[in-house]
């Protein structure tokens, strides 16, 4: 008897149909067909065992599963409770004509009992998208699954209650979630907060320009100073994700199985930070079925890389073309997949090996000439696509038992999103540009105009302050940025000079040269 089910393959961020035929027949051996790989081919033995745990049997005949498209290869052990009901279904131990009203997706343990999957979300958002009437899957990834409104999400924990509910026996009530409500409640709650730091004003006012221009940021100073905690806390001040980022974000942690169990919608911008011996595939991406990077795992948020120089050349090589194109594409023999990659890039180093060059206090004991071979390990082309360079300075002893009061996340939250708003507006015209950042260089020269003043303190600064020529384009988007910031149409000779600060690295005499 021939029998079908339906399951799901994820490729990139999206899912495509997988439909599977059980044919039980006369004959000895069981048989799996459709390019699946090895934890495919194992589900015989997971199968086998978990029916006879539930009391039902494998066919002793000729069995052939079939997973169609043949030409696609499918891997992972997802299909395991599709194939598992197929069997039941061809051999005549399931009586039911609702399974394929239904997607199926499911680990099997050895005792039946169901296992979390990854890509709940896109195999969701597809199921949708086909005209099933539901989706059939681990009770552990329902909340996931609930966020896709006009189907029904059936989250079962064994095999037995899958049975069961086919058959009529149990009555399971779809999973449903208030997607909004959710989201929205989720979106205000941090764990940290720009208040705990005492000190360090000038940084924080750099990484409000970074936040309300989407610009990214390499911060220079010694060990201790601070750098890694302004960087975790950048995502408090950042624009909350609309609703489709939001769910953008959420199938790219999906599919890579970031999400845990009983995950819902992210609320907050992701926030990546990689240990610097990441290798180049793990931080844009791959494998033989590519799967997502770090760099798409911080899709909508900041990828945060401490220690800077401690990277392998390679890996920062990798990331130009994401930085600029705001996408990567990874290409295999048989497949080639898109994954989204529009993130923040903030960096931090020290000075020097030691540490402490242009310490206030401590002596740097580096040999000369190691200070500008410790910053070319960071090539010209990476550093170019970083707009804001800042010095961070250690916090004085008054500072930091100083019992001051410091600005919170939301209130300098409330300045950034009114500077979004208005590059918003500026660019609605351009959907692939919603931020100052984003403009390409042709688009510089007719939203950055200066007046004749500000283009002569331009022109002093790169003369006097040895700024290369690639500091010209970023110095005027930042301006630009701090023009938002203060509600002002037209960039001053106040918002010029501030951008100019921010760009230390750039200085012929920054590294003592």
């Amino acid at each position: 008897m021939l029998a079908k089910t339906y399951g799901s393959a994820v490729f990139g961020v999206n899912a495509r149909l997988i439909t599977i035929e059980v044919n039980v027949a006369q004959g000895t051996k069981f048989f799996m067909v459709g390019l699946p790989d090895n934890a495919v081919k194992e589900s015989e033995q997971r199968v086998d065992s978990a029916l006879k745990h539930l009391g039902y049997r494998m066919p002793r005949q000729r069995v052939v599963v079939n997973l169609a498209p043949a030409d696609i290869r499918k891997e992972g052990s997802s299909y395991d409770l599709p194939i598992a009901l197929g069997i039941l279904q061809a051999s005549e131990q399931l009586m039911t004509d609702k399974l394929e009203q239904y997607l199926i997706m499911g680990e099997l343990a050895l005792d039946g009992v169901l296992r979390p999957i990854k890509g709940a979300l896109p195999i969701a958002i597809e199921a949708r998208k086909q005209g099933f009437k539901g989706f059939v899957l681990p009770k552990e990834n329902t909340e996931e699954a609930a966020i896709v409104n006009n189907l029904d999400v059936i989250g079962v924990a064994d095999l037995q209650e899958a049975i069961d509910f086919f058959e009529g026996k149990l009555l399971i009530e779809p999973a449903k979630q208030d997607t909004r409500d959710v989201f929205f409640h989720k979106q205000e709650a941090f764990d940290v907060d720009f208040s705990d730091v005492q000190g360090q004003e000038n940084i924080k006012r750099a990484m409000e320009i970074a936040a309300a221009g989407g610009h990214n940021v390499i911060m220079v100073g010694p060990p201790g100073a601070g750098k890694t905690m302004l960087a975790k806390r950048l995502p408090t001040i950042l624009p909350p994700l609309s609703l489709h980022e939001a769910l953008e974000t959420t199938k790219i942690h999906s599919v890579a199985g970031k999400l845990g169990t009983n995950a819902s919608l992210i609320a907050h911008r992701p926030y990546r930070s990689p240990h610097h011996t990441i290798s180049d595939v793990a931080l844009v991406g791959g494998g033989g079925i590519p799967q997502p990077g770090e760099i798409s795992l911080a899709h909508n948020g900041i990828l945060f890389l401490d220690e800077l120089p401690e990277f392998k050349r390679t890996v920062l090589e990798v990331m130009r073309q994401p930085l600029e194109e705001r996408r990567v594409t990874v290409s295999r023999a048989k497949i080639s997949v898109d994954f989204p990659a529009n993130f923040m890039l903030i960096a931090s180093m020290n000075p020097c090996p030691c540490g402490y060059h242009n310490h206030p206090d401590k002596e740097c004991v580096c040999p000369p000439g190691a200070v500008q071979r410790y910053l070319n390990k960071i090539s010209g082309p990476l550093l170019d696509r970083i707009d804001l360079h800042v010095e961070v300075t250690p916090v004085s002893f008054d500072e930091m038992t100083g019992q001051r009061k410091t600005e919170s996340s939301a209130s300098i939250r409330e300045r950034v999103i009114k500077a979004r708003e208005r590059q918003k507006q500026r660019f609605e015209e351009y959907p692939e540009i919603h931020s100052n950042a984003l403009m390409p260089s042709q688009m510089v020269k007719e939203v950055c105009q200066i007046n004749e003043g500000g283009r002569a303190l331009l022109k002093r600064a790169m003369e006097r302050l040895g700024l290369s020529a690639r500091a010209y384009d970023r110095i005027l988007k930042v301006s630009r940025t701090i023009a938002d910031l203060a509600d002002n149409d037209n960039i001053q000779i106040e918002h010029l000079a501030e951008a100019i600060q921010y760009r230390s690295l750039d200085r012929e005499s920054w590294a003592g040269g």
